[in-house]
């Protein structure tokens, strides 16, 4: 059986606050196999909401965690090729105050608590593994990932 080939749909169009000109110094900054090193989305953090409206599906994910592997994995095999961002645990907690401005619209409505693995879908927080395993047995989530754009079947 083959496996899927995950790629890298989006790359930081900032690192230190300077915008990167050629696609090979794009490559240079990321370089290490799809997934952004969390000190580059640190650094251009006022796109992070930039980043989570640009694509169909993306995973913040602590670094090493077997819950994001297993949200990795289900979306593979899905054939949905998912952003992943890996954070550290010394960055934990800015990203995850950020992810909640973004998932509660700058404060307007209810809270939504964000936890990792954190899934956006078509701009907004689907949730973690349990959201995600749910609506997966259930059979909502290809219909879900058809209408973000994340699947083309």
């Amino acid at each position: 059986m083959q496996q899927a080939i995950p790629y890298k749909s989006w790359l930081p169009l900032y690192t230190n606050n300077k915008p990167l000109i050629s696609p090979s110094q794009l490559m240079s900054h990321h370089n290490n196999g799809g997934v952004v090193a969390t000190q580059e989305v640190l650094k251009g953090s006022r796109n992070m909401s930039k980043m989570v409206q640009e694509n169909a599906v993306i995973v913040f994910a602590r670094r090493g965690c077997c819950m994001s592997h297993v949200v990795k994995r289900l979306l593979l095999g899905l054939g949905v090729n998912p952003a992943v961002y890996e954070i550290d645990e010394a960055d934990e907690v800015s990203v995850l105050e950020e992810l909640e401005m973004i998932s509660n619209d700058g404060g307007k409505g209810s809270k939504k608590k964000v936890q990792f693995p954190a899934l956006f879908i078509g701009g907004e927080l689907f949730g973690g593994l349990d959201r995600l395993m749910a609506t997966h047995i259930s059979g909502e989530l290809v219909p879900i990932l058809k209408e973000a754009g994340a699947l083309w079947l």
